[in-house]
């Protein structure tokens, strides 16, 4: 990427229009009504206490988000990484070059206020950052995940619901602390942190998250999909519950909440009363004026055809035993936190406008993942459609 990623996602939209999609002449972007878009931009009010602030990390999909916003607000941002990716990013800002497995010394005689660790999902990493910034930071935020969670069978969940031990993840203590499964791996992480900075420390726990500058297809599948129009298959009977996050609501979230001095685990998804698919998926084909039609199919049914709930059929994940919980979470505790949700045709249309805005070798990437492809699509309708009768 030549181009500031700010700039990338300003025009992207106007980019897109240039661009087909597999041959498929694609529909128009409805536009979202302007009132209710603006209502939660917060990105030009400036915070009246300027922090000191290093992100591990910060060219990745939630960094670029992240350090604008803080740079929006007045602070002033250190970047440390390897220096390999997006490295015409922000170039006023400090950037500290390092490796999070073995060379941290670009760190070593500086303090910050806050530090944002962004991008650790080993063990070894958490603890190198937190011994080396022990006595440089006064604060640590640690973005860990909703994988964390060893028992999802609550409803509804709640941020001191149990996290993965080696014991109920199954692991060997003597296990390669390197392979370690991703969520035993987050909620060591987690503990570390908490251990080190047991007043200082911010968690919070992602769902999906979503939104303009996803290097996935695992949402971007749906608004993709429904814009090109034609039959869709849906799943299930539209009334599972789904909570994700949209990119912007999650770091400038974060970043309101490490101003404030703000401390203590929190779950990062949402809205905050679970969305039926049904609602995701109407709600997604609003902003199109794409003719498409939904036929809703039985999770069984897709299930004994090999599509996988959060797999082929990325987003939603049915409610099954043992895992109800997975998409009702209370945010009471959240919202009181400061945690906003923009409107799902903000959303969706920014998504559009991001993957339309990508070269189509780029955009044929992204669609080569797992997600279920058209032609699968069609065969699994037919079958359907002949099950019924």
């Amino acid at each position: 990427m030549t181009r500031d990623r700010r700039e990338f996602l300003r025009t992207a939209g106007a980019a897109g229009l240039a661009l087909g999609f597999g041959g498929i002449p694609r529909p128009a972007l409805a536009q979202a009504g302007d009132p209710a878009l603006a209502a939660n931009a917060k990105g030009d009010a400036r915070s009246g206490h300027p922090l000191r602030i290093l992100v591990l990390g910060g060219t990745g999909f939630i960094g670029p988000h992240m350090v604008q916003y803080m740079l929006d607000r007045g602070h002033e941002v250190t970047l440390f990484n390897r220096g390999r990716s997006n490295t015409d990013l922000f170039p006023g800002v400090e950037k500290l070059v390092g490796d999070r497995n073995d060379d941290l010394t670009a760190l070593e005689g500086r303090t910050w206020d806050v530090c944002f660790d962004n991008n650790a999902s080993r063990i070894p990493w958490v603890e190198l950052s937190t011994e080396v910034l022990r006595d440089s930071v006064d604060r640590y935020v640690y973005v860990s995940s909703r994988s964390a969670y060893s028992d999802l069978s609550s409803v509804p969940m709640h941020a001191d619901a149990p996290t993965y031990t080696y014991e109920t993840a199954g692991v060997a203590l003597d296990a390669d602390r390197m392979q370690l499964p991703y969520g035993l791996q987050k909620a060591l992480c987690e503990r570390r942190v908490m251990e080190v900075f047991p007043d200082g420390h911010l968690i919070v726990r992602p769902g999906l998250i979503i939104g303009p500058g996803d290097p996935t297809f695992r949402f971007t599948y749906w608004p993709v999909r429904i814009h090109a129009g034609g039959e869709v298959l849906a799943p299930s009977d539209g009334t599972d519950p789904i909570q994700i996050i949209d990119i912007r609501d999650l770091t400038e979230w974060m970043v309101r909440m490490a101003e404030v001095g703000r401390t203590g685990r929190y779950n990062g998804v949402g809205p905050a009363t679970p969305r039926p698919v049904a609602e995701l998926l109407y709600g997604i084909r609003a902003v199109t004026t794409a003719e498409t039609t939904f036929t809703w199919v039985p999770h069984e049914f897709l299930m004994e055809h090999g599509i996988r709930p959060y797999g082929e059929l990325p987003v939603w994940r049915p409610p099954l035993p043992g895992g109800e919980g997975f998409a009702q979470f209370d945010l009471t505790p959240e919202v009181e936190a400061g945690l906003t949700f923009r409107p799902l045709a903000d959303t969706a249309s920014a998504t559009l406008e991001y993957f339309f805005g990508l070269p189509a070798e780029e955009q044929e990437r992204l669609m080569s993942g797992r997600e279920l492809k058209r032609e699968r699509e069609a065969e699994v309708l037919a079958l359907w459609h002949a099950r019924r009768g």
